[in-house]
C-alpha cells in the first residue's frame, strides 16, 4: 500500500458520533434533552407550527418526570451508559489504530457536542476527516441528521476538511460476525432460549414508505446475523421497539410481540438489539427491565437481555475495518496491524 511521505501525509481525523443523552437524569436535564431531540425535523416531520407548541407545553411536562425516573434506573456512577461507553469505545478504537488518526466523540443532541468534538480535531491538526455515525443501519432520522449537524458545525467554523461519510455498516462482514460472536458467546454460558427476538428501534411506516431504507438495512442485517450465528429460521423473530405516538410505526412491535409469546406458552426469550452500538435507555431500561416485567407479567418464565456490542474487543475492530476499508482519508492507514 502507497504511504504519502512527511509532506504530503494528511493529518486524520475520525467523528465518533452517537444519539446523545441528558446531562443529568432528572426532570430539567431531560426536558433540555427531549426539547433538542424532538425539535429536530429528521426526527418529528409534522409541521413546525404544530409540533414545536405541542412539544413544548404538553409532550415534554408530561414526559420529562417519568423519562427522568427511567434514566435515574440505569446511571452510572460515571453518568450516562450512552455516553460512557461511547468514550470507551472511542477510546479503545483510538488505541487500536495506533495514531493512524485523532479520534473525537461527539453527540447530535446534549454534549459532548458534534461542534465541540469538531473543534478538538481541528485544533489536532487534522485536515482529512471522517464521520462515523455509530448507527449500523442507515435512517434520514438518525444518520442524516448527524450529518446536518456536521455540515452546520463545519460551516459555522469556517473549516474544510477533506471529508469524507460512512452512512451504513449494517452488513459489513467483521460487524455481522461480532455481532453473531456475542450471541452464540451468551448462549453458550447461559444456554438457548425459546426464542431469541432481534429488537431494532423503530420509525413511523411513513418514512419508510417515502424512501428511507431503515426497514430493508434492519431486515438484511437480522438475516446475516443469525445466517453468521448459525441460527435456524423458527428460532429467531424481527422486531420494533421504542414507538411512540398513534401512527402505525415498523411492525411488528416488541412489547406486543413478547407479551404474545408469553400468552402462547414461550417461557423463556433472549432479546438482542443490534441496532444499539452500545448500552442505553432503550436497551437497558425499556427491554431488559420495561419488556422483561411485561414479558413475565403475561405468562413468561425468564427473559435475558444479550448486552450491546459496547467497548468489546470485536465491535472495536468491527468498527477498526469497517473505518479502513470504507473509501475516504482513513483508509490510507494501515490495515494488517496485530
Amino acid at each position: 500500500m502507497h504511504m504519502k511521505d512527511d509532506k504530503e501525509t494528511d493529518r486524520r481525523g475520525v467523528l465518533v458520533a452517537n444519539l446523545g443523552t441528558p446531562e443529568s437524569p432528572d426532570p430539567r436535564g431531560v426536558a433540555k434533552f427531549l426539547r433538542a431531540f424532538l425539535s429536530d425535523p429528521r426526527v418529528v416531520d409534522l409541521p413546525r407550527w404544530l409540533w414545536l407548541p405541542l412539544l413544548n407545553l404538553v409532550i415534554i411536562p408530561l414526559r420529562c418526570r417519568r423519562s427522568a425516573a427511567a434514566y435515574r434506573s440505569i446511571w452510572l456512577p460515571a453518568g450516562s451508559p450512552l455516553l460512557v461507553l461511547t468514550r470507551r469505545l472511542a477510546q479503545k478504537l483510538a488505541t487500536r489504530m495506533h495514531g493512524v488518526c485523532k479520534i473525537a466523540t461527539g453527540m447530535r443532541y446534549g454534549e459532548p457536542s458534534i461542534r465541540s468534538a469538531l473543534e478538538d480535531l481541528r485544533q489536532g491538526g487534522v485536515n482529512s476527516l471522517a464521520v462515523l455515525p455509530l448507527y449500523p443501519q442507515f435512517s434520514g432520522t438518525t444518520t442524516s441528521s448527524i450529518y446536518d449537524a456536521v455540515d452546520q458545525a463545519l460551516q459555522d467554523m469556517n473549516w474544510h476538511p477533506q471529508l469524507s461519510c460512512i452512512n451504513e455498516y449494517h452488513l459489513h462482514p467483521a460487524w455481522v460476525a461480532a455481532v453473531a460472536s456475542s450471541i452464540v458467546d451468551f448462549r453458550k454460558k447461559s444456554g438457548a432460549a425459546d426464542k431469541l427476538v432481534f429488537s431494532l428501534h423503530g420509525i413511523p411506516q411513513r418514512y419508510v414508505a417515502n424512501g428511507d431504507p431503515y426497514e430493508q438495512h434492519c431486515r438484511a442485517s437480522v438475516a446475516a446475523i443469525a445466517r453468521a450465528a448459525q441460527l435456524e429460521e423458527d428460532e429467531w423473530l424481527l422486531t420494533f421497539q421504542s414507538r411512540v405516538g398513534r401512527e402505525p410505526w415498523l411492525m411488528p412491535y416488541t412489547d406486543l410481540t413478547l407479551k404474545q409469546l408469553a400468552q402462547q406458552g414461550v417461557r423463556h426469550v433472549q432479546v438482542v438489539c443490534p441496532g444499539f452500538a452500545v448500552d442505553c435507555l432503550e436497551t437497558l431500561e425499556e427491554i431488559a427491565m420495561q419488556n422483561h416485567e411485561m414479558f413475565i407479567a403475561a405468562g413468561g418464565h425468564s427473559l435475558d437481555y444479550i448486552p450491546a456490542l459496547n467497548d468489546s474487543h470485536g465491535h472495536v475492530e468491527a468498527l477498526r475495518e469497517v473505518l479502513t476499508q470504507s473509501p475516504g482519508p482513513i483508509n490510507a492507514g494501515p490495515t494488517n496491524i496485530s
